[in-house]
């Protein structure tokens, strides 16, 4: 158990790497920690790495966020899934938003890399 907890930080750390880069709006960190083959299932259909890494063209897109309820489940050696509620709010909007987020993570050796996520709009 003290290893899925271990993992769990771990997971946890990247994952708030990538919304402090939608926070920040940096490109670079974004890049960085999608794998080459990313793959997004979202409300507005599928997303490529280069799909998401472009939202951030034009700055931030999310002004602030709040990640709860993390829960990880490893997949096999080098894989592994974080899924948690994010409340946050959009650059330029003034409504909070919740969704909950599934990511897949693959560890390669430049270390943790995401390979997939789905978002599912919170209930009201």
């Amino acid at each position: 158990m003290e290893h899925d907890n271990e993992l769990l930080t771990e997971l946890t750390a990247c994952e708030e790497q990538v919304w402090d880069a939608l926070v920040e709006g940096d490109i670079s960190t974004d890049e960085k920690m999608l794998h080459a083959d990313f793959l997004g299932v979202y409300s507005t259909g599928f997303a490529t790495k280069a799909d998401h890494t472009a939202q951030l063209d034009d700055g931030p897109t999310i002004s602030r966020y709040k990640l709860t309820g993390h829960r990880v489940k490893r997949l096999g050696r080098d894989y592994a899934m974080l899924c948690y509620r994010a409340d946050f709010l959009r650059a330029g909007h003034n409504k909070s938003e919740a969704m909950y987020i599934t990511s897949i993570w693959e560890q390669g050796l430049d270390g943790w890399r995401n390979v997939f996520s789905q978002d599912t709009a919170a209930g009201r």
